[in-house]
């Protein structure tokens, strides 16, 4: 992409310019700009979200950066491009929705817990209790519709994900992947470990919004 194509390369009003530093991004399609935003993605993507730009169809966080997307035929405006570096800086979560979701651990609802619990060098019971103990951050959305990746998962319940993944994960399986836990919205493939099922909606089409969970919201889950 030239130079004089690049948005966020155009001047900044002249009074933020000393205080705020380059704003680290790249380009993702036409219409996409991917934003590093680090620890400060929940923050970003509440003010920039909430501050509704006309150019942007979308805002979306991912792990340590936001995506804009750009309305068709759309350029940045002036107090887009001012505002990305100075929210970046500055900006603060959004209050959040705490969710308390009912989770049957183990058993057919949860295969894979035997074998998490001796990696853990715990029985079953003490690493539920660790995991239903933790308080978790929807950090982002993805793989499904309303999948929330879910920070918070305790250092020691960490896991690489599953070497062969499940051709068929049950809608409502609560899992772990890597350093997130997470839950299937939907029946479908799957390669994270299977812990437990939680009787929930997370996605309705027909709802608003359709997704039960929005990034920044808090999670708790409770044994059944």
């Amino acid at each position: 992409m030239q130079d004089d194509l690049n948005p966020l390369r155009a001047s900044a009003p002249a009074q933020t310019a000393p205080s705020v530093a380059p704003v680290p991004w790249r380009w993702v399609g036409e219409r996409g700009l991917r934003v590093e935003t680090g620890e400060a993605t929940l923050g970003c993507y509440a003010a920039l979200a909430a501050k509704r730009f006309r150019e942007l169809e979308d805002v979306v966080p991912a792990d340590g950066s936001i995506l804009l997307v750009l309305r068709r035929g759309a350029r940045p405006s002036p107090e887009l491009l001012a505002g990305l570096a100075v929210t970046r800086a500055a900006a603060e979560p959004a209050p959040a929705t705490l969710h308390e979701i009912a989770v049957t651990y183990g058993g057919a609802a949860g295969p894979d817990l035997p074998a998490l619990a001796r990696r853990a060098g715990l029985d079953e019971a003490a690493y539920i209790r660790l995991h239903a103990d933790a308080e978790y951050t929807v950090a982002f959305l993805g793989f499904q519709p309303g999948f929330p990746y879910l920070r918070g998962l305790p250092e020691r319940l960490h896991a690489p994900r599953r070497s062969s993944p499940r051709a068929a994960v049950a809608a409502g399986s609560v899992a772990v992947g890597g350093a997130y836990a997470g839950i299937y919205p939907a029946a479908g493939p799957g390669g994270w470990h299977v812990i437990g099922r939680a009787a929930v909606s997370l996605f309705d089409p027909g709802r608003e919004p359709p997704a039960l969970m929005r990034a920044g919201d808090r999670v708790r889950f409770v044994p059944a």
